[in-house]
C-alpha cells in the first residue's frame, strides 16, 4: 500500500466512526423513549401562562426526539414555585424520563438561602425558555392610584400568590425599597386568582408578564383602558404601554443595583429543564426538540391567539445566565431577600 495513501484511509476512518457513533447514540435515544413513560411537570396551576407553554411545547416536541414520546403532563402548583422544583430535584427520575417548566425566580431564591429552596439550580440542566415578555404592574381604572407617581402619596391594594411568588415579592420589596404605598393581600394560590380578584374588586392591581395578563383572565383590558399599566421593570420603557420604566424611580446606585438583581431573571421567562444527572446525550436531544418545536410556526400561532408571543432562549444561553446569577455577591443577595420577604 503506498503511503500517500494513508492520510485518506485514516481520514475515512474517522469520518465513519463518526457517523456510527452518531447512528448509535440515535438508535440508543430512541429505544430509551420508546420504552419509557415521559412526564411534564407544571410549577403553574392548570389554566396559567405555565400551563400552557408547558402543554404546547411537549405536545410540539415529541415529533422531534427519537422515539417520538408523549409527555403527559402534571400540575404541581405550591409554595411559589417550590413545590415542583424541589421534587424534580430530588425525587424525580434523573434519566430524561421527566422534565419540568418551572418559575423564573429559582436561581434567586436558591441564592438567597429560602429554607424551602431544597436545590442548587446550577445542576439543572436548562432546556430553553419560549418567551421573553415585559414585566409590569397594572391596576384597574378608576381606583385613587393610576400612575406610578400616586404610589408614593396613595395606597394600592395589590393581590399576592404567595410568600415567594412574583407577585408577593415585588410588592414587598418597592414598597420598603422606594417607598411605593402597595398594601399585599395574600391568600390567593396563584396570578390567575389574583386577576380573578381583580374583577371582583377585593385587589386592584397585580405585577406579572404583559403576555401572561395579555393571555389571561385579564385579556384586552389594557387595550381598552380598563386596566392602567403603572410601570415596566426592564431598564428601558417598553414601546407602546405609555408607562415609565421602574428604574426612573431610582434614587441612588445602591437602589439601582437592588432593582438590577431583582430583575435579573427576566431572560429566564418560562423555563423548561431537567433533574440532574440526566446523561449528556438525552439532554442535549431534549433541548434540540424545545428549539425545534418553539420554531413552529403552528405553535408560534397558538401563543399569538391567546395573546402572548414567543421569543427562544435556548438552553446553553439559560445555563450561563443561572451562573451569572449564582455569582452574584451574596452581601447585595441578602439585602434583596430581606427587602422582597414577608419578615422585614
Amino acid at each position: 500500500m503506498r503511503m500517500h495513501n494513508w492520510p485518506r484511509l485514516v481520514c475515512s476512518a474517522v469520518v465513519f466512526s463518526v457517523m456510527a457513533s452518531a447512528a448509535s447514540a440515535q438508535t440508543n435515544l430512541e429505544h430509551f423513549y420508546k420504552n419509557v413513560q415521559t412526564k411534564i411537570i407544571i410549577s403553574g396551576a392548570v389554566s396559567s401562562d405555565y400551563d400552557m407553554y408547558a402543554r404546547l411545547i411537549t405536545r410540539a416536541m415529541t415529533k422531534y426526539i427519537p422515539g417520538n414520546p408523549s409527555f403527559t403532563p402534571q400540575n404541581m402548583p405550591g409554595a411559589g414555585h417550590l413545590t415542583a422544583t424541589n421534587w424534580l430535584y430530588s425525587a424525580a427520575p434523573q434519566d430524561g424520563s421527566v422534565i419540568g417548566m418551572v418559575a423564573r425566580n429559582i436561581p434567586h431564591l436558591a441564592l438567597l438561602k429560602d429554607p424551602n429552596a431544597r436545590y442548587d439550580p446550577t445542576k439543572f440542566h436548562w432546556l430553553g425558555n419560549p418567551e421573553v415578555s415585559p414585566q409590569i404592574c397594572a391596576v384597574i381604572a378608576g381606583v385613587a392610584v393610576q400612575k406610578a407617581e400616586d404610589l408614593f402619596d396613595k395606597e394600592l391594594l395589590i393581590g399576592g400568590a404567595g410568600a415567594a411568588s412574583t407577585p408577593s415579592e415585588t410588592s414587598n420589596l418597592l414598597s420598603r425599597l422606594l417607598g411605593m404605598k402597595f398594601k399585599l393581600v395574600e391568600g390567593y394560590k396563584s396570578v390567575p386568582e389574583v386577576s380573578l380578584a381583580m374583577m371582583r374588586g377585593e385587589v386592584h392591581a397585580v405585577c406579572q408578564s404583559l403576555f401572561a395578563l395579555q393571555g389571561g383572565n385579564l385579556a384586552g383590558r389594557i387595550e381598552d383602558g380598563r386596566l392602567k399599566v403603572l410601570f415596566n421593570f426592564e431598564k428601558q420603557r417598553v414601546p407602546g404601554l405609555n408607562a415609565p420604566s421602574l428604574f426612573e424611580f431610582a434614587k441612588s446606585d445602591e437602589e439601582r443595583r437592588i432593582l438590577e438583581f431583582f430583575t435579573s431573571g427576566g431572560q429566564l421567562g418560562r423555563p423548561m429543564l431537567t433533574p440532574p444527572n440526566v446523561p449528556t446525550e438525552r439532554v442535549a436531544a431534549l433541548r434540540k426538540a424545545f428549539a425545534m418545536a418553539v420554531n413552529e410556526p403552528q405553535l408560534q400561532e397558538e401563543v399569538r391567539r391567546v395573546g402572548g408571543k414567543v421569543t427562544l432562549i435556548e438552553g446553553e444561553v439559560l445555563q450561563k445566565i443561572v451562573d451569572s446569577i449564582m455569582a452574584t455577591p451574596i452581601d447585595l443577595a441578602q439585602k434583596v431577600q430581606t427587602l422582597s420577604s414577608g419578615k422585614y
